[in-house]
């Protein structure tokens, strides 16, 4: 999902570069390909390793990125629509974001409810272990409603497109107000318990997750509404995606200067790479998006200017974790087992005389 949002929020940006569509098409490509491979490992692992997978649910700092799945599968999906078309073509296009889309929804459906659930009633989870991941689950729904209103077009006039269309905001609701429950969790344990571990600290990125995406999903709405719903509703959408959005991104923009900020230092105390460095792509890639929804509904330069700005973290962003994810695959550190603990003393008894 980091490799696909680098394409579409790319495609939608208010400059005219040359080639920069076809960039964002092969980058894309790539994006669906990775998923290939990953859907096939962790099918393989399902197979082979079923107790492990199983685990890994009971685990209260493996079990939330079962979201990420759900959101790899919508971000690739919707990607298909915005610029893969020009490669397969619209019809398959449709055909590939209908497959990926409904997996996606149900899968982050299912993740929304199941993990939080654990959480509860299996999950230990003590104050100090309060971190952003916890979100990944619940912003899951958002993403659907942010993507879902790209099919609108091509269902049929009538109940089918006003069902998608309030069912894509019924998940924006599910998202956002879950969201709003979680959110004051993360911050109130960093005023209490202190900055996170410095390999945590990159997934304070993960907050813009929910607040771009918001502002993108009220913005993608509002532009299927009048093909969708009467005349009243779709201008209520609109005024709904700014009102909305404004002030979510100037929250957005607070957080990415504090996230900004915790990451200088956890870099000057020495935080080395860690996957959690994948939080810079997606998350900043959604506010990127919400960007531009805001600069197409009130039609300021300010937020064209904006989305440039954000996108030109983005590539940088990606490329930094593509390159270390890579080194680490083929020096194998990535996937090397984890080290096992080191014995401790052996106990000495002494000999009295």
């Amino acid at each position: 999902m980091g490799t696909a949002i680098v394409a579409t929020a790319g495609a939608g940006l208010p400059l005219d570069v040359p080639g920069l569509r076809t960039v964002c098409t092969a980058v894309w490509a790539l994006s669906l390909l990775a998923l290939v491979a990953l859907l096939a490992a962790r099918a393989l692992h399902w197979v082979h390793h079923r107790d492990q997978a199983r685990a890994h649910l009971l685990d209260p700092a493996v079990a939330p990125f079962y979201g990420c799945c759900s959101m790899a599968l919508l971000a690739v999906g919707g990607g298909a629509l915005v610029v893969g078309r020009d490669w397969t073509g619209v019809r398959a296009a449709v055909a590939l974001d209908v497959v990926l889309f409904g997996a996606g929804t149900v899968v982050g459906l299912a993740a929304a409810v199941v993990v939080p659930y654990l959480m509860v009633v299996r999950h230990r989870i003590e104050p100090a272990q309060v971190t952003p991941v916890l979100l990944l689950p619940l912003v899951a729904p958002m993403v659907s409603a942010a993507l879902g209103p790209l099919l609108v077009p091509y269902l049929p006039p009538g109940q089918a497109r006003q069902t998608l269309l309030f069912g894509c905001l019924a998940l924006f609701g599910l998202s956002l107000l879950a969201t709003l429950l979680v959110l004051p969790l993360v911050f109130g344990r960093l005023v209490a318990a202190g900055p996170l571990p410095l390999a945590l600290t990159p997934s304070l990125f993960l907050v813009l997750g929910p607040l771009g995406q918001s502002t993108t999903a009220v913005g993608n709405l509002a532009d299927a509404a009048p093909e969708a719903v009467p005349t009243p509703y779709a201008h209520g959408l609109v005024v709904f995606a700014v009102l909305h959005g404004v002030p979510v991104m100037g929250f957005a923009l607070l957080w990415l200067a504090l996230a900004g900020a915790m990451l200088v230092r956890a870099r000057r105390r020495g935080m080395g790479f860690s996957m959690a460095w994948w939080a810079f792509t997606f998350p900043v890639g959604t506010c990127v998006t919400g960007a531009e929804a805001l600069a197409r509904h009130t039609g300021l330069v300010a937020f064209d200017v904006l989305a440039v700005a954000l996108y030109v973290l983005l590539p940088a962003a990606w490329a930094t974790a593509a390159a270390h994810t890579m080194r680490g695959l083929v020096s194998g550190q990535l996937l090397a087992a984890p080290r096992p603990a080191p014995e401790g003393p052996r106990p000495r008894t002494g000999r009295t005389t």
